[in-house]
């Protein structure tokens, strides 16, 4: 088999499975297992195991429509049991699943093909810069390791060809310094867009196991799409019950708290750390912030509303809180949130009641293109 039947075949292959994972994206989503596949750049994918039609001979001697004694009339009769059929045991395989390994940028654009999630215009562009070194030509100057072989050996039998001195009986060509030809370059400077996603959650006695997964698995589809929209990223973890911390990745999603809940101790330390690491004019900010919608009191939903009002959403790209079900929380706070910001772009809520609800959420979130 060629290379390019190969190539063929393997995009062929890639296309196929790009099709079954958009066919069983919101299972996927939904039952977080991808979660526990992912690697550093991929994450692996069951999908259905694939076979290409084709026709195969029956064993012989084995009866069926016209074969067989009888006589024009004689009904059909059912035959033999078949293999898999209940109560028979079978002896052909079953149906299983492969394993494909799926880059990271490759699932978030599927994700936005499936949820219609526009690109994301990022503010800053003007302010952060990084800078490429391009190559744009050939020269006569240049350093040894930039020497281009290919031109330098053309330049070269050219020459000899030229003053009579090639011998294709004995084909030796020596380049001369004027012979030798460098690859040229241009520094250029290129805008950089950078992205911070400040993760909060309510670690009170009323989230439990349940909600912080699906917080979980909403987080790392949030994250595979802003990924995939800018240069550089980076994520920031707060845990709050009473009182407000900053953690890792791990114990944000592991950890075990009780006790009541003070929203505004995680906008406080939100907007601390958003003044010290992060100048609005250099950065994309995306706060998230997810609970069950209890608080301690009124006061503190108005101090946090003063918070959203004064720094929160004038420095986010957008605010987005998402509310998970409890049984034990009131569900208050977004009743709250939609009663001052109503119709807001910049503060998007939703409603998180289950893992099948997490689909929609995302596409709530990121479907303005913020």
């Amino acid at each position: 088999m060629s290379i390019l039947n190969i190539q063929k075949d393997h995009s062929r292959f890639r296309k196929i499975v790009r099709g079954k994972i958009k066919e069983n994206l919101k299972k996927y989503i939904s039952q977080g297992e991808l979660i526990g596949r992912q690697g550093k750049d991929t994450v692996s994918i069951p999908v259905p195991q694939i076979e290409t039609p084709r026709f195969r001979f029956g064993e012989q001697q084995k009866g069926g429509v016209g074969q067989g004694d009888g006589q024009p009339g004689d009904p059909v009769g059912q035959g033999e049991p078949q293999p898999g059929e209940p109560g028979e045991a079978g002896k052909d395989p079953g149906s299983h699943s492969v394993e494909v390994d799926v880059h990271l940028d490759e699932l978030a654009e599927i994700l936005g093909e499936e949820l219609e999630l526009p690109k994301i215009e990022p503010k800053g562009l003007d302010k952060i810069q990084s800078t490429r070194d391009r190559y744009i030509g050939i020269r006569s100057v240049g350093p040894e390791t930039l020497r281009h072989f290919r031109r330098t050996y053309k330049q070269a039998l050219l020459r000899q060809i030229s003053s009579g001195t090639y011998n294709p009986k004995n084909p030796i060509v020596v380049p001369r310094r004027e012979d030798k030809r460098y690859r040229s370059w241009r520094t250029e400077n290129l805008p950089q867009s950078n992205a911070v996603i400040i993760y909060m959650m309510d670690v009170s006695g009323s989230m439990g196991d349940e909600q912080k997964e699906m917080v979980r698995i909403e987080s790392f589809w949030i994250d595979t799409w802003l990924r995939s929209q800018y240069e550089g990223i980076e994520s920031r973890y707060i845990i709050h019950d009473a009182s407000a911390k900053e953690v890792d990745r791990h114990t944000f999603f592991h950890t075990r708290e009780s006790g009541g809940t003070m929203i505004s101790s995680a906008y406080k330390l939100a907007c601390e750390i958003i003044d010290a690491d992060y100048p609005v004019d250099e950065w994309n900010i995306y706060p998230f912030h997810f609970s069950d919608g209890d608080n301690w009191s009124v006061d503190d939903t108005l101090t946090c509303i003063q918070l959203l009002k004064d720094v929160l959403v004038p420095k986010a790209n957008v605010f987005c809180y998402g509310q998970v079900d409890s049984p034990y929380g009131s569900g208050q706070f977004i009743k709250d949130l939609r009663e001052h910001f109503p119709d807001s772009d910049d503060l998007i809520v939703s409603e998180i009641k289950n893992k099948d609800a997490i689909v929609e959420s995302i596409k709530e979130f990121l479907g303005k293109g913020k």
